[in-house]
């Protein structure tokens, strides 16, 4: 195995997915930490999907660890953190200290960090990250329910979250090649900085990256250091299939993200005409309304579109639902709702689903009982089609609430092989 991956949300595992297996190499994706019983003899590349974001930073480590060591035992020449290309964290976590735990694991004097995923517009200069151009602090980032990000110099920001020195990797030394930065590399030691934010602007240069730590036992960053890596291990990449087959059955949109993208995405829809609910957070709260009402409703939609069921919230009214159930309390419920209502649908013999939000689509697909899953075509950058090899028969896209563009409710179903009597 030349890579294995943990990854803090299984949206951001399926988008490394997507960028190693179309670097060549032969990737799954594992639900969970794997078990004994999972064959991974024949993959390339494995990435281990946890939920752990945004949970205790002593249970993220500890999970992370565990997921680690299962890809050492099963082979793995390097590791790779994922999180996700905006640094999605907290002072007090997680990816400092899954970082440092895993650095300890490995033995790594040193290591680097690179969110940048610069064909989604995530970019990092001077240390700075930029989401569409814009600072990450003055991104729809800022006001994220969860992991709200308002300092966008990510030397600070992961300063706060580890005890190991950090330090930066400019751009200037990563235009000069593999050689500079491998002396950087060695430089940064001497000086004894354990970890590097590295500027990235072009995919180009997460190439010359990944060529520059491909000998390193651990890298951390988003999707795109991965690409880079996979591209050094395995050579020129391959074309993506352009359709999925995909099982027969009916097709359903799941939204909890309150993301500015996924906003869109739904406001897009419903423009469209496609039949589409929200949750009524309170309602479910006090039992006025269950996931069985909201299963009946999408059961009882005409089969000629998919019904749109969704949680996302303007931040004013978000905040406004926080502060009356608690930030943790409202998201967990939304999760467990569109969880179950995933369960229900499942039984009624859907089989093909879009879940937007990678803590939705983390409870959504262990509710669903799937374990492997293998890649599809790509949607858009960073969201590809996926289709279960472990557990039922579905397909799924799991996307990030920031990824996609507006009609990306509307257009992701062409990426499916067409059927007569379903979407």
């Amino acid at each position: 195995m030349l890579i294995g991956a943990v990854a803090d949300d299984i949206t951001g595992a399926t988008d490394l997915c997507l960028m190693l297996s179309r670097a060549g190499l032969r990737t799954i994706q594992v639900i969970g930490v794997p078990g004994p019983a999972t064959d991974l003899s024949q993959a390339e590349a494995v990435v281990v999907a946890l939920k752990s974001r945004t949970i205790p930073a002593s249970d993220a480590v500890a999970m992370s660890l565990e997921a680690a060591r299962a890809l050492q035992d099963a082979g793995a020449e390097r590791l790779l953190f994922k999180y996700c290309s905006t640094f999605d964290s907290t002072d007090a976590g997680n990816i400092g200290p899954v970082a440092e735990a895993l650095m300890a694991l490995t033995g790594s004097a040193l290591t680097i960090a690179c969110p940048a995923f610069p064909r989604a517009g995530r970019t990092v200069y001077q240390g700075h990250l930029f989401v569409g151009g814009r600072l990450l602090s003055d991104s729809s980032m800022k006001d994220h329910p969860l992991t709200p990000m308002r300092d966008a110099d990510l030397v600070r920001v992961l300063g706060r979250q580890t005890s190991l020195p950090v330090g930066l990797l400019p751009i200037g030394t990563i235009r000069q090649g593999v050689s500079a930065v491998r002396a950087a590399f060695a430089a940064a030691c001497a000086a004894g900085t354990r970890i590097l934010i590295a500027d990235t602007l072009e995919d180009a240069d997460l190439v010359t990256l990944g060529a520059a730590s491909a000998d390193m036992a651990l890298v951390t960053g988003g999707s795109g250091i991965g690409m880079g890596l996979a591209l050094n291990l395995a050579g020129a990449g391959h074309a993506a299939p352009a359709r999925m087959a995909a099982p027969l059955g009916r097709a359903a949109i799941l939204a909890g993200s309150c993301s500015q993208a996924t906003r869109g995405q739904i406001a897009t829809a419903v423009a469209a005409g496609l039949p589409a609910r929200r949750l009524d957070v309170a309602a479910l709260a006090d039992g006025r309304e269950t996931a069985g009402d909201l299963a009946d409703w999408v059961i009882a939609q005409p089969e000629g579109q998919p019904p749109l069921l969704y949680s996302s919230a303007e931040p004013p009214e978000l905040a406004a639902i926080q502060a009356q159930l608690g930030r943790d309390a409202a998201g967990a419920l939304v999760e467990r709702t569109l969880a179950e209502v995933a369960r229900l649908l499942a039984g009624a013999g859907f089989r093909r689903f879009i879940v937007a939000g990678g803590e939705t689509s983390g409870a959504v697909v262990t509710a669903l009982g799937v374990s492997v899953l293998a890649i599809g075509p790509e949607i858009a950058p960073g969201v590809p089609w996926t289709r279960s090899i472990a557990g039922p028969e579905l397909a799924l896209a799991l996307k990030s609430g920031n990824f996609g563009g507006p009609q990306f409710f509307l257009t992701a179903w062409s990426r499916l092989e067409p059927e007569a009597a379903h979407v």
